[in-house]
């Protein structure tokens, strides 16, 4: 078993460089957000990770955020998420990445508030939170006065999310998701955001 640090401030300064740095480097977002919810108790185990980190960062230094000007200006977004993976809680994760043009311009990886009842509940908390992200960035681009060459684009793995999405009928299954159900199907039945399958090893 792995002793906890006697002092764990060089831990902490080490995951707030991170998540400074993940600012710049999205490929980096999920392993900091898991090693920063060890910051009040790190053990061995936790700072051998961290300069597991490091030694990746290391290995790639050209990676990192690149801004195209030559490519028509449309948004689209990539999101997904695991089910029940946290071994305390049992809350799902939420994934995803927003496009513009082929530049990364906003992501996140987050801890779902609430346990979802099936996989299919979780990917479709994770489809209403892309679905907002995607709204605040037309928001953003609206008041930049920045028009969009089509209707932004939201691609999903879960074909039962996708169809809930699509269905203009409750389900009693999809009771307890009625609000992220509104949130989601509003958009699509408007023509405002186009869902779209793609394959779970895309």
């Amino acid at each position: 078993m792995d002793n906890y640090l006697r002092d764990p401030s060089s831990y902490r300064r080490l995951i707030g460089k991170l998540l400074y740095l993940a600012n710049i480097r999205p490929d980096l977002c999920f392993s900091i957000d898991l090693l920063s919810q060890f910051m009040q108790s790190p053990t061995d185990y936790h700072y051998r990770v961290v300069q597991h980190v490091l030694r990746y960062m290391k290995s790639k230094p050209s990676e990192g955020l690149f801004f195209s000007s030559d490519s028509p200006i449309h948004l689209k977004a990539f999101n997904d998420s695991d089910w029940e993976t946290c071994p305390n809680t049992r809350r799902s994760t939420t994934g995803f990445c927003a496009f513009l043009r082929s530049s990364l311009v906003s992501w996140k990886s987050k801890k779902q508030k609430t346990v979802s009842r099936s996989s299919t509940e979780a990917k479709y908390r994770a489809l209403a939170a892309t679905t907002c992200e995607i709204q605040w960035i037309k928001y953003l681009l609206d008041d930049l006065e920045v028009l969009e060459a089509g209707t932004p684009a939201l691609y999903c793995d879960n074909k039962s999310a996708r169809h809930i999405a699509h269905n203009k009928s409750f389900h009693e299954r999809a009771k307890h998701i009625k609000l992220d159900c509104h949130v989601v199907r509003e958009k699509v039945q408007a023509n405002l955001l186009h869902l779209l399958p793609i394959r779970s090893d895309e």
